[in-house]
């Protein structure tokens, strides 16, 4: 049995799903083709899949209304940043689109997040729609250095949190101080710039390990090139979730 079989094997089922539920797979790939294809393979290995700026550029909302009405959980990552009417209005569309969760800057502004959750929930109940998580994109994984963006961070969080939002994106090296800060215990923090132990940072300035990222505070970690650029993807995600329930025993 190979080495990553038997650590699944070894983990209680609940213990797998759980853990399992908390990655995200970034389908950040040029075409609908190459994103079918790692769902296809993924199918069942992982929590969601993110769809980002480069993919719905190139193949649009149809593609994350066929993922949605497959069943999948997208998380729409296209961090909306605009005046109060403009995002209110994308933040509609997108629930129409049905996915799980999406994001806007909370560097817009405390009137542009209350108008993007207000009209957000005015269409979900109007339309019948389960309401999506939308969380405020706090400081990007991929700028400052571990521990400098604490502050900032923390303030950006605390405003998304007043705004309604239901969480927000931040690096690892923030959950702790934002979890501590949060009013709700069900706030939830998204962290994306997280790597496998071994694996390359790529573009990413602050970077932590799937169990660390957990450890620290967060509640769904995004994964993109370690896995897509795995010949296995699948083990490699079955190994990234034998971090994360490290981290939950």
């Amino acid at each position: 049995m190979a080495a990553e079989s038997m650590a699944a094997a070894s983990l209680t089922e609940n213990m797998f799903d759980a853990a399992m539920g908390k990655l995200i797979v970034a389908l950040d790939v040029p075409t609908a083709a190459d994103a079918r294809s790692i769902a296809k393979e993924l199918d069942g290995s992982v929590g969601a899949f993110k769809i980002g700026l480069q993919l719905f550029t190139a193949e649009g909302p149809d593609l994350v209304r066929e993922f949605v009405d497959s069943g999948k959980k997208i998380f729409l990552d296209l961090k909306f940043h605009d005046i109060p009417n403009t995002v209110a209005m994308a933040s509609v569309e997108a629930v129409k689109m049905g996915v799980w969760m999406f994001n806007i800057h909370a560097s817009g502004g405390s009137e542009m997040m209350a108008r993007a959750v207000r009209d957000a929930k005015e269409c979900a109940e109007n339309n019948g729609i389960q309401m999506p998580l939308i969380i405020g994109v706090t400081v990007l994984t991929s700028s400052g250095t571990p521990g400098a963006s604490d502050e900032r961070a923390v303030e950006m969080a605390r405003a998304a949190e007043q705004a309604g939002l239901n969480g927000v994106v931040a690096s690892a090296y923030e959950a702790a101080a934002i979890r501590a800060n949060a009013k709700s215990p069900g706030f939830v923090i998204v962290t994306p710039g997280v790597r496998p132990a071994g694996a390359t940072n790529d573009d990413q300035a602050r970077v932590m390990t799937p169990e660390a990222a957990i450890r620290a505070g967060a509640d769904h970690i995004v994964v993109g090139r370690p896995i897509l650029n795995s010949k296995n993807r699948a083990a490699a995600a079955r190994a990234i979730i034998e971090e994360i329930a490290a981290a939950l025993k």
